[in-house]
């Protein structure tokens, strides 16, 4: 049985107890959560080593990182090592995203040493495949596409990217309607290039109690792919994107009857001012399905910088009910990441997360920061550094610019602001202009 049916049981598994002592709510909250479909635990069967995280309504908002080899760097050690970095940095959950060298090998490494859910995008692998057989995707075989599928699925795959909305009809409809950009997902230009090649309906689509089929057997997560997402500002909240979230929302609706987790992913690029709009209206199509959006971008102009455009459209998308944030590395747009992207992108997308919790009122998130505008007012630096996002720069810069172990920092030295309130102002004794005592500063160790 899937986690969703045992929810609908009234049991409450092991994976929701651990669900619920991360997000510090009661264990019984959890199960009703994903008895409605409101939270997902992706957590295949066969993925041993699995340290299941929710995602979904009332929890905090998770990050996820893309890893993945390609074409011209294939080597699938480089992506092990993405992996780590990625949960040194505390990611929520990773996709394996190769269309390079030894596929398997990579996503079979990356399941054996992932404490956290893995994802995949299948009709990659069967892309590949079929570019050796037949020398172009067109040509894929949809019977291909589901072996690619159940083989993930019984590796411990634990949630796979399907781009089941991407029909047809929408498709025909962008050539009387074209975008700027038209279809930037690889995934669903694959298959809007095999449709109108095969002039056949989408066989994810088409045959979706399929797909159904093999995830319930496994308990894999269905993520409804965003297959017609806006690659650019001009094409944001197009008829074609919000066409395909209609069709995403029955989707929800027959996976939930067959007993499959299922959530949704989003956009994009997205100017500040939609991406509210954008995720109330994926909300109320899709049931609150939790829904994982990639960014969103706030600009298409920051090659480079795009870490940064993300996690301000993160933050905003997830203040207004986003659960999942999809990491942007500072090479989106321009090539690969290395594994240093890797650990930026982690990390602004976890502040974007986290700035957000702290609007939505996720238990812990209001005290962290307490605690850490606590540590900064007794100048206790270890403190300060094991309170930040990323401790292991917090370290290095403290250390760097700080040369000579003092209570105060070479910001302003002698000068510093804390310091001096701590000594006068907020001094208990109060002694009327007679001399006043210092306040106890705990030193950095």
């Amino acid at each position: 049985m899937t986690q969703l049916e045992r929810a609908l049981c009234g049991e409450i598994t092991p994976q929701m107890k651990e669900v619920a002592l991360q997000e510090g709510i009661k264990a019984e909250t959890v199960r009703d959560l994903v008895a409605k479909g409101w939270v997902v635990i992706p957590a295949n069967k066969n993925h041993k080593n699995l340290v299941p995280r929710g995602f979904g309504k009332g929890l905090s908002t998770k990050v996820n990182a893309n890893l993945g080899t390609s074409p011209t760097f294939p080597e699938w050690n480089t992506e092990v090592e993405k992996l780590m970095m990625a949960q040194s940095c505390k990611v929520d959950a990773v996709m394996d995203l190769s269309t390079g060298g030894e596929l398997q090998a990579c996503r079979r490494e990356i399941i054996a040493r992932s404490t956290v859910p893995v994802g995949t995008v299948p009709i990659y692998e069967a892309a590949v495949r079929t570019r050796e057989k037949h020398g172009a995707v067109v040509n894929m075989d949809p019977e291909d596409l589901f072996d690619v599928i159940e083989e993930q699925a019984q590796e411990g795959v634990d949630f796979i990217t399907v781009h089941c909305g991407v029909t047809r009809h929408i498709v025909e409809k962008l050539k009387e309607q074209p975008r700027l950009l038209g279809i930037v997902s690889r995934g669903g230009s694959m298959l809007a290039g095999w449709m109108l090649f095969n002039q056949r309906e989408n066989p994810l689509y088409s045959e979706f109690d399929r797909l159904l089929e093999i995830c319930k057997e496994y308990d894999v997560t269905l993520s409804l792919g965003d297959g017609l997402r806006p690659g650019c500002l001009a094409d944001a909240t197009d008829h074609a994107q919000i066409e395909e979230l209609m069709v995403l929302g029955e989707l929800v609706k027959r996976s939930r009857a067959a007993g499959v987790q299922v959530m949704v992913e989003g956009p994009g690029h997205v100017p500040f001012d939609q991406i509210e709009a954008n995720v109330k209206l994926q909300k109320r199509l899709c049931d609150n399905a939790p829904f994982y959006v990639l960014g969103p971008l706030v600009t298409d102009i920051a090659p480079g910088y795009d870490h940064i455009t993300a996690a301000i459209g993160g933050t905003v998308a997830a203040v207004a009910g986003a659960d999942f944030l999809c990491y942007v590395t500072p090479s989106e747009h321009l090539g690969l990441p290395t594994v240093e992207d890797v650990r930026d992108g982690v990390i602004a997308s976890r502040i974007a997360g986290h700035a957000a919790d702290l609007i939505k009122g996720v238990p812990g998130a209001w005290e962290r920061d307490r605690a850490m505008a606590m540590a900064r007012k007794e100048l206790n630096w270890k403190k300060q550094i094991e309170l930040a996002l990323d401790p292991e720069k917090a370290r290095k810069v403290h250390m760097d610019r700080n040369p000579v172990e003092q209570d105060v920092c070479s910001m302003c030295g002698e000068f510093c602001a804390i310091d001096m309130i701590n000594k006068y102002l907020d001094n208990s004794e109060g002694n009327n202009g007679s001399e006043i005592k210092a306040c106890k500063i705990n030193k950095a160790k």
